[in-house]
């Protein structure tokens, strides 16, 4: 059952060393910034737990894994501090899941668009479905992925992300997504998929945690400019949201 809270749901389930992450939202589980900021402080908290060995992020329901932020607030933002507020969501949440000290499985089991392709990248490992295709749609309405591409730069490289990025009205289909590394495995069922998440995050939490952490800041080398670069990119995209081409296109999409 697929929560039908304004503000979304975010739940922790902590099994045998292992944090079962899952947030929600009616809206194809989008985010609103009330829930990135709750998103941004379980990371925070989960990554000083002694009792978590691994994370392990899944959304509700069956369908779509994440649709990005909320678009109700991306149309509403009429000034360029509150755009760079908005866009600075997900910048913080990326940072929280680069600076957690936990390893981070990503569960994809449905498609996923702009900020949530983001949040795939930032998993250190991710198994999806077949039916879990991407897509980064920014740039038809006038602004980019700036916040996310470092994270999905960082997974696929540049080449990839700039397909993904300029061909914004284009779904990638999910062996796209594993041939480029952003999905280390694809199944093509529910059962399969959580069945070998099941086996693969067990298996992850049985081995030594100094290792696992050694493993996750070797990962994450060179990116401890990210804070700055980030809040630079949010910025960028709050000036766009602005501009006469992105109102003109979200025009259509007000209530």
């Amino acid at each position: 059952m697929s929560t039908t809270r304004e503000n979304g749901s975010l739940y922790t389930n902590i099994k045998n060393g292992i944090a079962h992450l899952e947030f929600g939202h009616p809206a194809s589980n989008s985010f609103p910034s009330v829930l990135l900021d709750r998103l941004e402080k379980e990371f925070q908290k989960l990554s000083e737990d002694d009792n978590v060995k691994v994370i392990l992020l899944k959304s509700e329901g069956e369908k779509a894994f994440c649709a990005g932020a909320s678009f109700d607030e991306l149309v509403a933002i009429e000034t360029m501090q509150a755009g760079k507020l908005f866009f600075s969501g997900f910048a913080k949440v990326l940072n929280a899941m680069r600076n957690c000290k936990k390893l981070i499985v990503g569960r994809i089991q449905g498609k996923t668009v702009g900020g949530g392709v983001g949040l795939v990248a930032a998993c250190d490992y991710a198994m999806a479905i077949d039916a879990a295709a991407v897509k980064l749609s920014e740039i038809s309405i006038g602004i980019g992925p700036f916040v996310i591409a470092p994270a999905v730069e960082r997974k696929i490289g540049v080449g990839a992300l700039s397909e993904l990025s300029l061909a914004a009205h284009e779904w990638k289909n999910a062996y796209w997504a594993k041939d480029k590394g952003l999905y280390a495995r694809v199944f093509e069922s529910l059962k399969d998929l959580d069945k070998e998440i099941d086996i693969f995050t067990e298996k992850l939490a049985s081995y030594n945690p100094e290792a696992l952490y050694e493993m996750k800041q070797m990962f994450w080398k060179n990116t401890s400019h990210w804070d700055e670069l980030l809040a630079e990119r949010a910025a960028i995209s709050g000036e766009l949201v602005l501009s006469d081409f992105t109102k003109n296109a979200l025009a259509k999409y007000k209530k």
